[in-house]
């Protein structure tokens, strides 16, 4: 199995994730932080797996550039809701 191959099936894994559970999680976190509520211990876990696997993967996401944008999509997701949960945290 050649590296593409390896590729491919990673990446395959890697949406079924974000689309199956991570995206809508990080949905309602988003609607929770912008109708003011702060994260808990729980929220700021999942957002840090989420960062870890990024960073984890970011050599398989270099070499496969179509799906750089949909990770950028995923990633500003995630920084909108660590940037509003902060700022209502300062807010408390």
């Amino acid at each position: 199995m050649d590296q593409s191959e390896k590729d491919a099936g990673t990446i395959a894994a890697l949406v079924i994730r974000m689309e199956e559970s991570r995206l809508p999680r990080a949905r309602r976190l988003q609607e929770r932080v912008i109708a003011g509520e702060t994260l808990s211990d729980s929220d700021i876990s999942f957002l840090k797996r989420v960062h870890d696997d990024y960073r984890d993967n970011q050599a398989l996401i270099m070499r496969n550039p179509d799906y750089s944008h949909l990770m950028a999509s995923f990633i500003d997701l995630y920084a909108e809701i660590i940037d509003r949960g902060f700022e209502n945290e300062k807010a408390r």
